[in-house]
This record gives structure tokens, C-alpha cells and sequence, in this order.
């Protein structure tokens, strides 16, 4: 039987909201519905401000609803108003708050007949949510899991960045499908909320909207790598970099005998299964099939005949120079040119190597074969 009555009176406590896991009065009781989706309760003792704070952030770190935090060795006087303030700056300067927590309130009382305070926290985001949020020091660290989550086709990710430096997300994404046109086959729209919007720590909430769906994007992903792949294999008994860039330039005319210039939201699939891309399919595949292989091969951004255009710079014996893939696919011949002899293309100069001149000479004319 006691047994019996000790089992009720713990249901008691755990269905009874914030003021059930106080004993004594309370100062002032804000309820609100429990959220089963959370850890139940928690418990620890705080001496100051500090240790208020740290409290409620692990609470919220553990998505705990209930809680109770034990005052005792607190002064009785300013512990209402200590915590009044430590709740909004759990709230509006603590990341996972800002991001995850919808209110927090609280009560004043006692547990087990010493001053305590009972917590009640509503959230936005339940228990799951929050133990998929990736916790990196760096930005670095933090670009290593988008770039991940990009090759994965994720609709999002959400990250603690404890070193949080300013970041065009959107801007980032679309330099690393540049990058990686055959990891990225379908650039997406990027949403990117800050929580807070200040601060040296944060909490950065990204979301990538597709046109194609996951299963599309995945099995676009699977045939552009088995092309990569192909391509890699024909390369590497080749010892110079000029045949190794010469031979890749023949793998990409050889799959592609009719294409038709014309851009797409899936560069790479587009282009090395349909023979369908613009200038800067052309230039990104050949680029990141070179890198694939060691090559320095460098995308320029620019125009051509006053359109905009994009193509490559090659690296041969310490001197670079320009490739146009698709114009030279039509032409019929592969030719690399020196900055004088490159006529009809605007860039900018300063952005991208001086080429066809010699580390240790000055400019001249060259037009190598």
C-alpha cells in the first residue's frame, strides 16, 4: 500500500505542471500545457546569475520542460529579478534559446522546504530537432557540413557555430556547385536564419529548396559520377598535363557529338547525358574533371563578344594560359591562348593569373597548340 500511495504521488508531481514540483507558496505561477516530446525534468542548485543562466541553457540544450533549480544559498531579494533576466537572455542572446524555445516561465517557491524555482519551457522545435543540431567551432567546420549535406541532396541543416563569422550562405552554395558540378546536381534556393542576429556564437538554420525531388537528384548524382569516373581512367596513365588536358577535351567531344547550347538547372546531368549546356557547363565539368585529376584548372566569370561567358585557365610549366571548351568544340581543335591573343573576352584581370607569361619574364605573345 505505501508503495501504492508513493507511485500516485509521483504521477502527481509529473502531470501537475510547474507549481506541482514546488511544496511550499510561490511567488508567481505562469502555466502553460506540457510537452511530452521533451525531457520531463531536471534538477540542480545555482548560487548567482551566472549559474542561473548556465541552468536554463542546459535545460534547453536537453530539452527539458519541467525543472527545478534549487536558490538555497541565493539572495532571497534579487533572485526574482536574477532570473527574470536570465530567462530573456536564454531567450534572445543564447543561441539554441533563441532558435528552439517559443517561452520560458517560472515560479518561485520551495523544494523540500528550501527556496527553489520551478521551470516551465515551451519550444518551437521538439527534443529530436535539437539533437540533430551539428555543434562546430569554425566556420570551416561548418562549410564541411553543408558541403556534405549538398552531395547528400538534404532539404536543410541546422548548426551551432560557437566562432560565427558573417557568410553570404547563398553565395557559398553557389561557388561550391561551381566547385562540384558533379556532387551538386541541382543548385538550390538557399533560406539561411540566424539565431540570434548577433552575436559571436549562433545558431544558422538553412534551407535548400530543389525543382527535382531527393530520388531525382540522387540518381542524376549516380550517373554523372560513373562519367567522372570514366573520365579519370582514360587520364592517368598520361605523365604530361598537356595531353592530360588535351585528353579530357577529347573525352567531352567524344561523349558529346551533338549538344546544344542552352542552360539548365542541372548543369553536369544535363550536359553529359543530354548534350544539353551553356558556357558555364562547359567550363565547370572540364574544370572539376581536371582538379578530379590534380590539374590546376581555375573558371574565369566574364563575357564574350559583350555576352556574358565563363571559361578555363590551365596551368603548363609554371604558365598559364585561357581555354575555351566550347568554342574550341567549335572550332574542332583544341587552343589555348595568351591574354594578348585572346580578343573578344572581358574579366577581370586583377581576379584571375596573368597568362602566356613566364614566371621570371616579361609579357609576351605566345599561342600554343
Amino acid at each position: 500500500m505505501k508503495r501504492l500511495i508513493l507511485l500516485i504521488l509521483a504521477l502527481c508531481l509529473l502531470l501537475g505542471g510547474c507549481s506541482s514540483l514546488l511544496d511550499g507558496s510561490y511567488v508567481s505561477v505562469k502555466p502553460h500545457q506540457e510537452q511530452s516530446s521533451q525531457t520531463a525534468s531536471q534538477s540542480v542548485a545555482v548560487s548567482s546569475f551566472s549559474g542561473l543562466c548556465r541552468a536554463l541553457e542546459n535545460m534547453v540544450q536537453n530539452g527539458t520542460v519541467n525543472g527545478v533549480i534549487s536558490v538555497a544559498n541565493y539572495n532571497q531579494l534579487i533572485v526574482a529579478r536574477d532570473m527574470d533576466a536570465a530567462v530573456q537572455k536564454t531567450l534572445t542572446e543564447y543561441p539554441i534559446g533563441a532558435y528552439a524555445v517559443e517561452d520560458i516561465q517560472f515560479e518561485l517557491g520551495t523544494n523540500a522546504g528550501k527556496p527553489a524555482i520551478a521551470v516551465d519551457i515551451r519550444y518551437f522545435h521538439d527534443r529530436s530537432d535539437l539533437q540533430k543540431i551539428h555543434h562546430v567551432d569554425k566556420m570551416q567546420a561548418a562549410e564541411e557540413v553543408i558541403a556534405q549535406a549538398l552531395t547528400n541532396c538534404d532539404s536543410g541543416l541546422v548548426l551551432y557555430i560557437g566562432r560565427f563569422e558573417d557568410r553570404d550562405f547563398a553565395q557559398w552554395v553557389d561557388d561550391y556547385g561551381d566547385l562540384n558540378p558533379d556532387k551538386v546536381m541541382e543548385i538550390p534556393q538557399v533560406t539561411a536564419n540566424l539565431y540570434p542576429e548577433t552575436g559571436s556564437s549562433r545558431v544558422v538554420e538553412l534551407k535548400f529548396t530543389y525543382q527535382n525531388s531527393r530520388e531525382t537528384l540522387r540518381a542524376m548524382q549516380s550517373q554523372v559520377e560513373d562519367l567522372f569516373s570514366d573520365a579519370e581512367s582514360g587520364v592517368r596513365d598520361l605523365t604530361e598535363p598537356l595531353e592530360q588536358y588535351k585528353e579530357i577535351y577529347a573525352y567531352l567531344t567524344s561523349l558529346l557529338e551533338a549538344y546544344q547550347v542552352e542552360t539548365s538547372i542541372t548543369p553536369a546531368y544535363s550536359l553529359l547525358i543530354h548534350g544539353v549546356g551553356d558556357a558555364s557547363a562547359f567550363a565547370t565539368v572540364y574544370s572539376a574533371m581536371c582538379r578530379r585529376l590534380g590539374l590546376e584548372c581555375i573558371t574565369v566569370t566574364g563575357t564574350r563578344s559583350g555576352q556574358p561567358w565563363n571559361w578555363n585557365i590551365l596551368c603548363l610549366d609554371g604558365v598559364y594560359y585561357h581555354l575555351d571548351v566550347l568554342r574550341s568544340m567549335e572550332t574542332g581543335s583544341f587552343r589555348t591562348y595568351t591574354d594578348e591573343a585572346f580578343s573578344g573576352y572581358v574579366w577581370d584581370y586583377a581576379a584571375y593569373p596573368a597568362c602566356g607569361v613566364p614566371p621570371t619574364e616579361e609579357p609576351q605573345e605566345t599561342d600554343p597548340e
